[in-house]
């Protein structure tokens, strides 16, 4: 059995490790309340938007382009960070299905951002680009500069891009596949929302244009603001179940220690004991 100094040593070490972890937690916790108003706000702006290209789409829908042939282009969130359980390998997982499922068609182009999901794809051929992620909801603006760039450097390399982004939802923390480019076709078979068609000061393909940028770029910091919440969402059930393991295995190791303790201080009473018989027989008996 380990001296009672190794056990206070090993306890003193596990105590410090679930101080970081509980403080790990608690600034995930903290970033889940930010998310929540960044949402709610960003959620109330693609809603404007949406309804505003529906009433556009329904009154001038000769301004959509008719389907063609376009190279797939994935966005893939993963998670910048670790101790968010199994976050990056439901992605994988996703991705391996989706590509099993799709063996006989082309496979999309990736453009996979967070670097604990880029480890995993380092020898995957179809990653065009591999960025970094997004930690903190200040970090997403950056985030989403860099996913443009990128976006537009593959339309010079191949032409007309559809892009899908694969990512986790924050309500049911499930996948979500969501089609942004070409962006508005679903409403083309609604009807008309009003008798009199909106009054334009651009032309509609211009106007068209205009809003499909203004939509491409508020549904991506919808989409990085819900994939950062469930991350963090899951980072805080992840490091509560290692805080209390942790609490346990500190448990566990005090009462070993003060077994050591109550073992080292009966056997000093016995050396005590044996000591004053000891004595007592070497003394010399009195007249």
């Amino acid at each position: 059995m380990p001296s009672r100094r190794k056990l206070d040593e090993h306890r003193h070490s596990i105590e410090e490790i679930r101080d970081i972890m509980n403080s790990m937690k608690t600034l995930a916790y903290m970033e889940t309340r930010k998310l929540d108003h960044l949402l709610d706000t960003q959620h109330a702006v693609v809603d404007s938007i949406e309804i505003v290209a529906a009433d556009f789409v329904s009154a001038y829908p000769g301004s959509i382009p008719e389907m063609q042939a376009a190279r797939e282009v994935y966005l893939v969130i993963g998670s910048e960070r670790g101790f968010c359980g199994d976050f990056n390998e439901t992605l994988l997982r996703r991705l391996e299905q989706f590509q099993h499922d799709r063996q006989d068609k082309d496979f999309p182009v990736l453009v996979v951002t967070g670097q604990k999901l880029h480890a995993s794809l380092l020898n995957n051929p179809h990653v065009a680009a591999r960025l970094d992620g997004a930690g903190v909801a200040e970090e997403v603006e950056a985030v989403l500069t860099r996913v443009v760039d990128t976006l537009a450097a593959l339309q010079a390399q191949y032409g007309t891009l559809t892009l899908c982004a694969l990512y986790h939802a924050v309500d049911d923390d499930t996948l979500v596949t969501q089609q942004l480019l070409p962006p508005f076709h679903d409403y083309l078979d609604r009807p008309p929302l009003f008798s009199l068609p909106p009054v334009l000061n651009l032309e509609p393909t211009d106007f068209l244009i205009e809003l499909s940028d203004h939509y491409l770029f508020a549904a991506l910091h919808e989409i990085f603001y819900a994939s950062l919440m469930a991350e963090n969402r899951r980072r805080v059930r992840h490091l509560e179940g290692a805080v209390k393991h942790l609490d346990e295995e500190s448990d566990a190791l005090r009462r070993q220690s003060n077994a050591r303790r109550q073992e080292e201080i009966i056997e000093e009473i016995e050396v005590i004991l044996l000591s004053a018989a000891s004595l007592k027989k070497t003394l010399p008996k009195r007249p």
